[in-house]
């Protein structure tokens, strides 16, 4: 079972509080821990506890602190989206989820409330929430004021437009329904909704939507008279007591509450005295308008009526309180027991919790989104600190990345290179490097130990003393070393230097692990919804047949390594048998030996771009293929189309390219490119110090 749902909603007011109650009661009669998280809250006053929170955390009981059940509030939410960090807000939501994640066997998530003005951007930010949390949702809305084709229609859109974003919708919950048309919305949902998710209706029911004495309290800001001990007494319908008594005992219903002005001792006393009579319903609550207090006499009287009707006294005027109530949109709270009770039952009534806990069992998410994928790669990299050599320590995008993940305490960092240029640099910048180390190559104190390492690795190419010592003056080859020794853990270098001049002491002394026969390289590609691995872009001009399929087999393991499914694409310009000539011979035959050398391995190939990632297109070209359409690792046929696709994928989608990280070798040592920014050689950097924890 996924260990996470969540719930969210079209628009404020739906009644999410009836399904995250029905299911948590639920959930917790089958499993021992289970959490609760409110990515984004309405804002709260200082000191005080969001509602929600504090329901669901009081009422079940539940071992978390209200601080850790949600990531942000409101405004903090609307201010980071104004300043254009979109990515922040996600970031920071799902640092929150992952830490309860380890905490529960299951986490229950609540979308926000759409009330406040940065409602305009909660339905896609619950998608994005959603989709980055990798989790199926359940989604209401309110069909109260609604026509059947507005209630049904907005639903079907919202539902499409979740697919589309290749999020899973386990339900659909037609909430506030009138009684008389549960059956008829029942019937419409099912047809509009056919093969994509079921619908279940809830009808609307009158208690739940009326307030209770405390929320007219807070909501009117009064003042209690009489019967605080009964403030949660639930209304039923309200009516101005302003006729002569008899006729208004004619209007009392059940649960009435009573608005009257404060200087009407006669409805007042008559109300109270209606209530303790078998004769007339009882009543609620008194709500005593216009400031007015009853006389010294009455208040006295009403001291000695044992009555559990809460009498409150408000500054509004009749008609203004009367509107004021009616405005008044009823909340759970945690004190709210008989609506508590209401709304799991009405949830074990009308919605099938042991079918949607079912749907749980067999969800599977749908790739990795960039967002989680980045926040992955930083954790893994933090649960053993690695030391990474960064030859090119002159260069200010070095410095500032090296600067940062130093200061995260990520890695530790030596830079390599001129101390004065280096700190020069750092200094025009603005950049600390006082945490970081540098080194000199020709001043190290190992600069002797290291050369005569590599004269003896190369005597055989008639490398010599003199030779060796020259070849050690150059980062690249001081910065392989050191890994090569056990100095430093790994190396990222490229920003200045050819890709060639990187990797060619590492293949030179460091060597590859047994059974790789060809260095490769992948990509991460964190496109808009999915992370997809690119190779090899970055080393191999033409490989063979026997070479490409060791490449697509590396770049697998790769991807399973990081957290992705891999199914592989072997791409060429043709899809299944129908392409001819030599080229696609090549993809075909390196499809054929991945496929007899690892059969456990999804492969497909030959397979063009399109269908290996467009689910129509795959289906259409290929139907019976397990990858088409959701291929995660793409391979290209040589070097000119691979690098030539992720740059232009990676330029006109503004994807982010994490890479190339150089699979087969002993020890992790990694490219950049020329054109790298800062956030490239941050990544790269982490990506080389997971690569180290598994060296």
């Amino acid at each position: 079972m996924t260990k996470a749902l969540y719930i969210a909603t079209l628009e404020s007011h739906s009644g999410k509080s009836l399904v995250v109650l029905g299911l948590m009661q639920l959930l917790l009669g089958k499993m021992a821990k289970v959490g609760y998280f409110r990515p984004v809250i309405d804002d709260i006053k200082t000191g005080g506890i969001d509602n929600h929170i504090n329901t669901v955390v009081s009422h079940f009981g539940l071992d978390i602190r209200v601080e850790d059940a949600y990531a942000l509030t409101q405004s903090q939410v609307v201010e980071m989206f104004n300043d254009g960090r979109q990515g922040d807000i996600l970031d920071a939501i799902i640092a929150k989820y992952k830490q309860l994640e380890e905490r529960f066997d299951f986490l229950l998530v609540e979308g926000s409330d759409f009330s406040s003005d940065g409602s305009i951007i909660e339905f896609d930010l619950n998608i994005d929430i959603a989709k980055n949390l990798g989790i199926p949702v359940v989604l209401i809305d309110n069909g109260r004021g609604k026509t059947l084709e507005e209630f049904c229609g907005n639903l079907e859109s919202a539902v499409n437009t979740y697919i589309q974003k290749e999020i899973e919708i386990l339900a659909v919950v037609a909430n506030k329904v009138r009684p008389e048309n549960v059956d008829v919305v029942n019937k419409r949902l099912a047809t509009e909704l056919m093969n994509k998710t079921v619908a279940f209706t809830v009808p609307r029911v009158k208690n739940l939507s009326h307030p209770t004495l405390n929320e007219i309290l807070e909501s009117l800001n009064g003042k209690v008279l009489f019967g605080k001990e009964s403030l949660d007494n639930q209304t039923g319908s309200f009516g101005v007591g302003a006729m002569q008594l008899h006729n208004y005992l004619t209007h009392l219903r059940d649960n009435s509450l009573v608005i009257t002005p404060g200087d009407r001792a006669d409805i007042l006393l008559g109300a109270l005295q209606a209530n303790l009579s078998d004769n007339y319903p009882a009543i609620s609550g008194i709500v005593l308008t216009g400031g007015i207090l009853p006389e010294p006499s009455i208040l006295k009287l009403l001291e000695g009526f044992e009555t559990h009707v809460p009498i409150i006294s408000v500054q509004q005027g009749t008609f203004e309180a009367a509107n004021s109530v009616g405005n008044i949109k009823s909340k759970i709270y945690a004190e709210s027991k008989q609506k508590i009770a209401t709304s799991i039952a009405l949830f074990n009534t009308h919605i099938n919790g042991e079918f949607l806990l079912e749907r749980l069992k067999t969800f599977e998410p749908k790739g990795l989104t960039p967002r989680m994928f980045q926040y992955n790669l930083l954790q893994r990299a933090k649960t053993s600190k690695k030391h990474i050599v960064l030859p090119e320590g002159e260069d200010e995008r070095i410095l500032e990345a090296a600067s940062e993940l130093s200061a995260l305490g990520i890695v530790a960092i030596t830079l390599l290179g001129d101390r004065e240029k280096i700190e020069k640099r750092a200094m025009q910048s603005g950049v600390d490097i006082s945490h970081l180390k540098l080194l000199d190559p020709a001043t190290a104190p190992n600069f002797e130990s290291y050369a005569a390492t590599f004269c003896e690795l190369r005597k055989h190419k008639g490398v010599n003393m003199d030779v060796a010592r020259d070849t050690m003056l150059d980062v690249s080859y001081f910065g392989t070393m050191m890994v090569y020794k056990g100095d430093a853990d790994g190396m990222v270098s490229g920003a200045i230097h050819t890709t060639q001049h990187t990797i060619r002491p590492a293949l030179q002394f460091v060597k590859t692990k047994p059974g790789i026969g060809v260095v490769s390289s992948v990509f991460f590609m964190c496109l808009e919804n999915r992370v997809s691995v690119f190779g090899d872009c970055a080393i191999n001009p033409n490989p063979t047949a026997e070479q490409l399929a060791e490449i697509a087999i590396s770049s697998a393991v790769s991807a399973e390594a990081f957290g992705i499914k891999a199914k592989i694409a072997m791409l060429s310009y043709s899809s299944g048998s129908s392409g001819k000539g030599e080229d696609v011979d090549k993809v075909r035959k390196a499809t054929e030996i991945v496929k007899r050398t690892h059969p456990n391995l999804q492969i497909e190939g030959p397979i063009q771009y399109d269908a290996a990632v467009d689910p129509l297109v795959g289906k259409s070209k290929l139907p019976d293929s397990e990858v088409a359409g959701e291929a995660s690792v793409l391979i290209f046929p040589d070097l000119n189309t691979g690098n030539n696709t992720y740059k232009a994928v990676q330029r006109e989608t503004g994807a982010l390219a994490i890479g190339p990280m150089l699979q087969g070798l002993n020890k992790p040592v990694n490219d950049l490119s020329r054109g790298c920014t800062v956030e490239d050689v941050f990544n790269t950097v982490i990506v080389t110090a997971i690569q180290a924890q598994e060296s």
